[in-house]
């Protein structure tokens, strides 16, 4: 029997190993908290109604079905022991040889139990599910609500301007506009404010001037309202207080405002740098470890092109992933591991039909061509053929109808809940 592999975390980084691996010597146990694969780039489309969840959602054992030496196991991780190399699950204990971190990153609160407790994040589908749900139950109380309850409802803040931000932002705009007045004909929509707040002075910090500036001006046109350098402060449910003093009554804020490293227990502070991170060598090696490694959003590698770590994005983690696969091979087989060298093929951002923004290492264009570039590369990016098909069928029908047939409210059941309930206390 090979080395045993245990790899946490089933994103685009452990996927990619997991399947780098396959046909090797090595038992790979794959341990994931959810049974799928979550393509996290359209999970705004999912909180819009544009895309259903199973489009976007690949079950973990259909992908390895075939694969005799890798184990998909459900389970939660209480603690990594690495004195004893193993990993601690509700599920029982996994022992390893190597072990790949690949946790990716959970939401950032900045330690306010308020935003906790009462925003809507955006980290899984079924947050993406929970927003879509909360959206489309506004507009059905709107119908009897009146005076402060209706300006709670139709006021709807996004609070981060980031790609996720700004693209949803831009997807309740064309929900506003084309959606909303036909589904809703004896409501006015005119006082529907959508909010998109800031905290640096502009939106896509990490893109170029001209994308920045392009965005906010399709942002704009659509009928959003940015606010950049613009912090929120608190939230109660009902008030939301910018810390300029500003204040916005909404019952509505959908969080993406900032992530952190999603660190299982066990590993050493002593690893861990700014933004919750574990900090690697070039061959994502985690520092102070002879067998563990971490890849993907949660690794902080330094190098002479990226001295401050780099992006955590999807590209990134795919291409660490495929390097680590590569030098646990040459680990077996006793060759020197290859550093790992990133050459970043660029960023990109939609807003809303015909209106994208895209940044190439030696070019940076907007508009119509960014717009169809945008959608071709995350077609690409799609596991399965059957969800490329399904995705580019939905987003051809609202491309021609500016209409999508998706806006399901998909409450969980009493039976639901209770099932959730008792595994939780099972475990």
């Amino acid at each position: 029997m090979g080395k045993k592999v245990v790899i946490l975390g089933a994103g685009f980084a452990g996927l990619q190993v997991a399947r780098g691996l396959r046909n090797n010597d090595f038992e790979i146990t794959l341990i994931d908290q959810y049974n799928f694969h979550q393509f996290q780039p359209l999970f705004y489309q999912v909180a819009t109604g544009r895309l259903e969840p199973s489009a976007i959602s690949f079950p973990l054992r259909k992908i390895f079905q075939r694969e005799q030496h890798i184990h998909v196991r459900i389970a939660r991780v209480t603690e990594v022991d690495t004195g004893g190399q193993k990993v601690v699950t509700d599920e029982g204990d996994f022992y390893y040889d190597l072990l790949v971190i690949a946790t990716g990153c959970t939401n950032n609160f900045f330690g306010n139990k308020n935003f906790e407790q009462y925003a809507f994040p955006m980290k899984s589908t079924n947050e993406a599910i929970a927003i879509r749900n909360r959206i489309l139950l506004n507009f059905e109380d709107a119908l009897s609500a009146t005076g402060g309850q209706l300006e709670e409802i139709l006021n709807i803040v996004v609070a981060g301007g980031g790609p996720t931000g700004v693209e949803m932002a831009g997807s309740l705009a064309e929900m506003k506009k084309f959606v909303l007045p036909k589904d809703y004909p004896d409501m006015d929509f005119s006082k529907l404010n959508i909010y998109l707040v800031e905290g640096s002075p502009h939106v896509l910090q990490n893109m170029s001037e001209p994308s920045q500036r392009r965005s906010q001006e399709y942002l704009e046109q659509m009928g959003v309202t940015v606010w950049p350098d613009t912090i929120v402060q608190d939230y109660d449910g009902h008030l939301i207080t910018l810390k300029d003093g500003r204040t916005i009554k909404s019952r509505n804020l959908i969080w993406t405002a900032g992530v952190m490293g999603n660190v299982p227990a066990g590993i050493s502070k002593d690893v861990l740098v700014r933004g919750n991170r574990i900090k690697v060598d070039e061959c994502n090696k985690v520092h102070d470890y002879d067998n563990v490694f971490a890849i993907g959003d949660i690794a902080y590698m330094e190098t002479e092109g990226f001295p401050r770590g780099h992006p955590q994005l999807a590209n990134v983690a795919i291409n660490q992933a495929k390097n680590l696969a590569a030098n646990m091979k040459r680990l077996s087989s006793n060759v020197v591991m290859k550093p790992f060298v990133y050459k970043n093929p660029g960023t990109m951002a939609t807003v809303g039909k015909h209106k994208a923004v895209v940044d190439l290492p030696f070019l940076s264009f907007q508009g119509r061509l960014a717009w169809f570039t945008w959608m071709f590369l995350h077609l690409m990016l799609i596991l399965s053929v059957k969800n490329k098909l399904m995705i580019f069928i939905n987003w051809a029908i609202s491309y021609f109808t500016n209409d999508t047939t998706l806006r399901l409210i998909l409450l969980p059941t009493r039976k639901q809940i209770e099932i959730t309930q008792q595994r939780n206390a099972e475990n």
